[in-house]
């Protein structure tokens, strides 16, 4: 029998996976996170032996990874905290085996599989796992989520952007015509633990650069679901000199005059009864050191004095509501809890 309080959790010592381990390790609902790995880390027999910080949390027990040995644990749910290529073949092997799955990779966030293969030039997935998938982005997709198989949690830059701009992408309001750009500021982990050159500290530290201009892979999310083309969007990422955390300034034109109060009503109408994003009052702009090592999107924005130019700014910690705890949020959602259990 699959037991939805055993979790399967595949790939734990990247970022996002130390993140994520230390929600489960700490969630209501679960009773036992089990570790599956692959690699030097693969002779563990606990995650405190990788991370000695979490100590003192309670039972972290690894495992090497098989999934011959995940579908015998009687876990009814796993995480995907792997990379695109190792989510392509595991997923569909797990779902085989009758779990359901949360997968924080880039392999199934699309409608149309050639839509991942053009952007991430890997292979796409197999048409049943895209077709199954459900984009996990719970504000927006929330009725889809208790029924899900299979979440594609959405890129860390995508949520951010996607959570500023649907509100008034849906009123209506925004002239495409005159375009919008989203600038969009992250901290090196979102990059991840593989070494790469322009992520060394001598490289980050006391620097500030702008990167994948025109090519970044989170390009093709925002726009399916915020609800506009690529010609309508200039989406610029920039690398900060910090551990974590995204900011996002995205600047537009309205179609007519707007008042504070009109579209701070529009903002929290939207997002009435959803717990992870918190709208500011008009003219107040939240900051990273308000969302860092959270779960929570902030949203506040500016009207110029003709009512007609806009500036939303959308905050929120890559590796939280970028990653691990929008993949617990979404997991909540899946199995009745509640959808802050874990994140709060």
């Amino acid at each position: 029998m699959k037991d939805p309080k055993r979790v399967a959790v595949i790939g734990a010592t990247g970022y996002s996976g130390f993140e994520l381990a230390r929600l489960l390790l700490r969630h209501p609902a679960i009773e036992r996170p089990v570790f599956y790995l692959r690699g030097e880390n693969a002779q563990a027999r606990c995650l405190t032996q990788i991370f000695p910080q979490l100590r003192g949390w309670g039972e972290a027990p690894c495992c090497e990874l098989s999934v011959e040995a995940i579908a015998a644990s009687g876990a009814g749910s796993a995480f995907l905290a792997t990379p695109h290529e190792a989510s392509l073949e595991l997923a569909p092997e797990l779902r085989k085996a009758g779990l359901r799955v949360v997968d924080l990779s880039g392999a199934f966030r699309f409608r149309e599989p050639e839509t991942f293969s053009r952007w991430y030039k890997l292979p796409p997935p197999d048409e049943n796992s895209a077709r199954e998938a459900v984009y996990g982005l719970p504000e927006l997709y929330s009725e889809k989520l208790p029924g899900a198989q299979l979440t594609a949690n959405p890129g860390c830059y995508a949520t951010s952007v996607i959570l500023g701009l649907r509100p008034m992408v849906d009123a209506g309001w925004i002239d495409f015509s005159r375009g919008i750009v989203c600038d969009c500021k992250s901290g090196a982990s979102g990059a991840g633990k593989e070494p790469k050159r322009e992520t060394n500290f001598v490289e980050v530290n006391e620097n500030f650069r702008a990167y994948g201009v025109f090519t970044h892979r989170h390009t093709p999310e925002i726009m399916e679901h915020a609800g506009m083309d690529g010609a309508q969007m200039i989406f610029t990422t920039h690398l900060l000199p910090l551990e974590r955390g995204i900011l996002s300034t995205l600047s537009f034109w309205l179609h007519e005059p707007r008042s504070n109060g009109e579209i701070e009503a529009e903002f929290r109408r939207f997002y009435a009864g959803r717990p992870m994003v918190r709208i500011w009052p008009a003219g107040k702009l939240p900051e990273l050191q308000h969302v860092t090592r959270t779960n929570f999107c902030d949203v506040g924005f500016a009207l110029d004095e003709s009512g007609r130019r806009m500036v939303v700014v959308s905050c929120l910690d890559n590796l939280g509501k970028g990653a691990a705890g929008q993949a617990v949020q979404n997991f909540n959602l899946m199995h009745g809890y509640e959808e802050s259990a874990g994140l709060i």
